[in-house]
């Protein structure tokens, strides 16, 4: 989860000057970026160094990412005049995604790459709050006051997120995550009514793609099983429910991602290590299993923490 991160000194030095929108398009950057953890930790796979706005940014949306804050968006869309300004993605948008893809597939050789996308749900949040919101007021008012316009607005950013995905994926990239940040904040029948439907539709939309497909939220317990009905083949959870409790609610046919608290790595490493294998002896339940963490690395991690984590997954599983 967001390997790069703001933990590893090397990405704070690179990043130095360098706006997080100014570095996503510089394909040099993205591939060292993208590269560092993977020498740093030897992790099974390598994390496309991206923001879920970038697709945004590339069709014209106003919107830079501001430090300490996040996505901040100019003018928020607040009606079907502004929905309508939301157009597909081409990959001519984006031509510093597949070169940055290409030269990492080259790079990484036969370590895995995956690209990740923002769900439909997270990316209509930031567009129509105009940046990052605690209770989605805005959001949740339009999606209950005015479903029309929620549903169109739903249905573009929907189409725009499947074709960034299987740009993605067709410039080389060997497994796809949607990566839908603030989900957690619908319930379960809004999302069956409000959300299910597009996300179906995404990870159908790459069903032919023959590539992993993951679908990840943030305080998506009380969702987890709606959301292994979306058609992903593995599903994340969070640090906020046990991996054995999780794959009875996601159900038969998938396999999970997750789930250590990335403040447990703040902690003394004998707390990391007992943490990480009763994370790997409850994940035995799954039909597959990736150890992952429930969210982010937190900037204050110390590198080392990591480094000895990802050596004792080696060590304690079978790759």
């Amino acid at each position: 989860m967001r390997q790069a991160g703001r933990s590893l000194p090397e990405y704070r030095e690179l990043r130095a000057g360098t706006a997080m929108l100014d570095a996503c398009a510089t394909p040099d950057l993205v591939v060292e970026i993208t590269m560092q953890p993977v020498r740093r930790y030897g992790v099974d796979a390598a994390i496309f160094f991206s923001d879920i706005v970038v697709p945004l940014k590339a069709i014209g949306v106003d919107l830079d990412i501001k430090p300490g804050v996040g996505p901040v968006v100019a003018d928020p869309i607040r009606d079907a005049a502004a929905a309508a300004r939301l157009r597909p993605i081409e990959p001519d948008d984006v031509p510093y995604v597949t070169e940055a893809i290409g030269a990492l597939v080259k790079e990484l050789d036969r370590v895995p790459l995956i690209g990740f996308a923002g769900g439909p749900f997270t990316l209509a949040s930031y567009l129509i709050e105009g940046g990052p919101s605690k209770n989605h007021d805005h959001t949740k008012a339009m999606m209950y006051g005015d479903p029309a316009l929620w549903h169109e607005l739903m249905d573009r950013l929907t189409t725009i997120t499947l074709g960034f995905l299987r740009i993605q994926a067709e410039a080389g990239a060997s497994a796809l995550q949607l990566f839908d940040s603030w989900v957690g904040a619908v319930a379960p029948g809004d999302y069956r009514t409000y959300v299910l439907p597009y996300t179906s539709r995404i990870f159908a939309g790459l069903a032919d793609l023959d590539v992993p497909r993951i679908h990840f939220g943030v305080g998506t317990g009380e969702l987890l099983g709606i959301m292994g009905e979306a058609g992903a083949d593995v599903v994340g959870v969070d640090w906020r429910v046990p991996l054995d409790e999780a794959a009875l609610r996601v159900g038969a046919g998938k396999a999970l991602q997750g789930n250590l608290d990335p403040a447990v790595l703040l902690a003394p490493w004998h707390i990391v290590a007992d943490r990480a294998t009763t994370i790997l002896e409850s994940g035995r339940v799954a039909e597959g299993h990736i150890f992952n963490l429930g969210h982010g690395v937190l900037p204050s991690t110390n590198p080392d923490q990591l480094a000895r984590l990802t050596n004792h997954i080696h060590t304690t599983t079978i790759r």
